[in-house]
């Protein structure tokens, strides 16, 4: 399985105050193409971090970021901004969808940065929301959505570029028992798919999906896990 992401030496530090806090110290990871690889570790681990580094949403204080064999690092935010738009795809905890837009205007917002004309956008998110079982409530607003419904719109918003990776923060830390299992039937048949997808979770049922376990503590891999996910 070849590395799609690689992390090589990764420090990462914040302002604070007159000093720097580090948060991250010196992380080594690969990603493989096609893996579905949960991320876990105690709050203040560092886990939104890095997934954040691993996302091109924040560099790295120190070290090498790697995708698709390309260094990144250096990269500034113009092209940076482009590559999340064009290659990676992201669900959030709190679904981060736009309140005044309808869910088919959400699942398509992504394709309006890259130039595809609306007539298509509009098509691709239709096959995407009506795939998720969300063909009867295209034109509703997030408000009239419940949390699962939500959740749906965030995951075909992501899908909708068709991206490199598939990144998910908490996507299932806002939901009840039954809709959270749901979910988790939908990122293990994007899995299935040959998508590469990686989450942030504190979810063992996340965990029990994923096809390896990166367990953080205080910033650092304290452990690696295959699981049978």
């Amino acid at each position: 399985m070849s590395a799609l992401l690689e992390l090589r030496g990764v420090v990462k530090r914040f302002a604070l105050g007159e000093r720097e806090l580090e948060v991250l110290h010196g992380i080594d990871l690969d990603i493989g193409r096609g893996e579905l690889v949960a991320i876990m570790g105690p709050s203040g681990s560092g886990k939104t971090t890095l997934l954040e580094i691993l996302g091109a949403i924040s560099r790295p204080s120190e070290g090498g970021v790697a995708l698709d064999g390309e260094a990144i690092q250096e990269w500034d935010d113009d092209r940076l901004a482009d590559l999340r738009a064009q290659k990676l795809g992201f669900v959030f905890q709190n679904f981060n969808l736009l309140p005044r837009m309808s869910a088919l205007r959400n699942a398509a917002l992504p394709l309006v940065y890259t130039g595809v004309r609306r007539v298509e956008r509009e098509a691709r998110a239709r096959a995407l929301l009506e795939r998720l079982g969300l063909g009867h409530r295209l034109e509703h607003l997030p408000a009239q959505l419940s949390g699962g419904e939500r959740q749906r719109v965030a995951i075909a918003r992501a899908l909708v570029n068709e991206p490199a990776v598939l990144f998910a923060d908490e996507p299932t830390g806002n939901l009840d028992e039954t809709t959270g299992r749901e979910i988790l039937e939908i990122f293990r048949e994007l899995h299935d798919e040959g998508r590469t997808i990686v989450a942030v979770t504190h979810s063992e049922e996340v965990a029990a999906i994923a096809g390896r376990v990166v367990r953080l503590r205080d910033g650092r891999v304290d452990l690696e896990e295959r699981t049978g996910g």
